[in-house]
């Protein structure tokens, strides 16, 4: 509203401003036709060479009944003979039209001058860009001012899901261990199991949570990781979470596959495949892991027999879920998106609603 306020009247000023610089123009060219009129009136001695007037600002031109020149100091031909002022391109011109031929025949006297509008341009362009700069300045400290409250709230959410996430991971780990302990000291049993289950389920959301907040802020270094090893060491972890649904975690996996990749990447594109792969599978099924080597890359494939999925180009976006009833935030796939297109890392997942989903990756040596 305030550009249209500022914009819309420097165009009228614009508009009139060339409209009083042409009218200028027409009367100048008037002026001196008639000056060139009163030099030829008073020329009366016809046993004299008439001397035409010429000027360094006009030129002039005088045509006969036919538009034949009889004489002429023009850089260009006219378009039209009608009386009156004329424009083309740069050149303006006047026509006037004698009422008989008395001077030297002619009929018609035309007078031109080249003229541009350059400086009312210049001005146009020089306010138009102080406008764009003063809204531009006025839109910066809005913006500022406007968004100062909801940047202090959007940092005090940060700041506070830091410290929840520090707040949480203290009392996770006390759960896991006194878990272990517990099973160490008296048993296994199938309410342990689900202690276990959903502390490595809540494990693994936090370990999502806590890789958002670091990324951008933290550089995770590549290192050797024995890639078969690192694989079964998360397969092994999440053996409780699968009991929970007594699921089988059948792997096939090949040994010494060494492959330089930062750890912390690797294991949350390990842990969010076969959670979820967990999570959607059928009670009483079996889930098959597979590591395989290749001259040019690393084969890493999680099929499961559960529910499938049924959008797989939403699977990726953050927040999305396929089922809602399954809990989780949504944000495990979007993470592995993230990493896969960092990394240069191919991803081919199929699908079959009620009969399962296969994630096949291929890392590239």
């Amino acid at each position: 509203m305030i550009a249209a306020m500022l914009i819309i009247p420097l165009v009228t000023y614009i508009i009139l401003l060339l409209q009083i610089d042409e009218a200028k123009v027409e009367l100048s060219l008037e002026k001196q036709a008639k000056k060139i009129i009163v030099s030829m009136q008073r020329y009366k001695n016809s046993d004299k060479v008439y001397h035409f007037p010429r000027y360094q600002e006009y030129s002039a031109a005088l045509y006969d009944q036919n538009f034949k020149s009889i004489f002429s100091t023009l850089e260009f031909e006219p378009h039209t003979f009608t009386e009156g002022f004329h424009r083309q391109q740069n050149n303006f011109y006047y026509i006037y039209a004698f009422a008989d031929a008395y001077y030297f025949g002619a009929t018609y006297l035309l007078v031109a001058k080249k003229h541009t509008s350059n400086r009312i341009y210049f001005l146009a362009f020089s306010v138009l860009t102080a406008i764009i700069i003063v809204l531009f300045i006025f839109s910066l400290l809005l913006l500022r001012n406007f968004s100062a409250p909801f940047e202090e709230m959007n940092n005090h959410l940060d700041n506070f899901i830091k410290d929840s996430m520090h707040e949480i991971n203290t009392p996770l780990s006390i759960i896991n261990l006194n878990a272990d302990l517990f099973a160490a000291k008296y048993g296994e049993n199938k309410y342990l199991w689900r202690i276990k289950s959903a502390s490595k389920t809540l494990a693994t959301i936090y370990s999502d949570m806590e890789y958002l907040i670091k990324q951008g802020r933290v550089k995770h270094q590549k290192k050797e990781i024995e890639f078969g090893e690192f694989v079964q060491n998360r397969v092994d972890y999440f053996q409780e979470v699968a009991n929970m649904k007594n699921i089988i975690l059948q792997t096939d996996i090949s040994p010494n596959i060494i492959y330089h990749f930062s750890k912390t990447k690797l294991q949350r594109i390990v842990d969010n495949t076969l959670s979820n792969a967990i999570k959607y599978s059928h009670d009483n099924c079996e889930v098959e892991i597979t590591v395989n080597e290749d001259d040019e890359f690393i084969e890493f494939t999680v099929k499961d027999h559960g529910v499938g999925i049924e959008n797989i180009d939403k699977i990726f976006s953050r927040y999305y879920r396929e089922n809602e009833a399954k809990g989780g935030f949504g944000i495990g796939l979007a993470i592995v998106k993230e990493i896969i297109d960092e990394e240069g890392i191919i991803l081919k997942v199929s699908s079959q609603p009620n009969k399962g989903t296969i994630f096949y990756y291929k890392f590239y040596k």
